[in-house]
């Protein structure tokens, strides 16, 4: 069963909700996981692709966007709409505003939220379906 982190940041800024992304997909990327980024479409899949290349000078992380078709290496991060493919489920970051399609091999969902209510309201509704699936939950706050 999947374990699910919900980070709620003090501001309504949808570029520091994605910066934030950024920095924790790093630090998956660099303990050797290679996550799926789940976006609700390919402007914001777009997006995060970009600020992967710049949001820290010096950073190198792998990643492409997911358009359906095998990425042609195993060790990149994928960026999508669309539902993760199998070896990608492991660690899913939820950027997306629905409830994630998750399978057995999922063991970590990492939601990030920002302090809109509109964003905050469908995190509500992930975070009670989560509970509801018997998935453990935690809510980080303090950043």
């Amino acid at each position: 069963m999947a374990e699910v982190s919900f980070y709620i940041l003090p501001t309504e800024s949808l570029e520091d909700r994605y910066l934030f992304a950024c920095k924790l997909i790093e630090k998956a990327y660099r303990s050797g996981s290679f996550c799926y980024v789940l976006t609700d479409s390919a402007e914001q899949s777009r997006t995060i692709d970009d600020l992967l290349w710049t949001f820290r000078a010096g950073s190198f992380i792998p990643h492409q966007i997911y358009t359906g078709e095998p990425p042609d290496t195993e060790k990149v991060i994928l960026i999508g709409s669309l539902d993760a493919p199998e070896y990608w489920q492991k660690i899913l970051f939820n950027l997306s505003s629905r409830y994630p399609d998750v399978g057995p091999q999922t063991g970590r969902i990492l939601e990030i939220l920002d302090n809109s209510e509109t964003t905050k309201e469908a995190g509500r509704n992930r975070y009670r379906r989560y509970q509801q699936s018997g998935m453990t939950v935690t809510t980080h706050k303090d950043w």
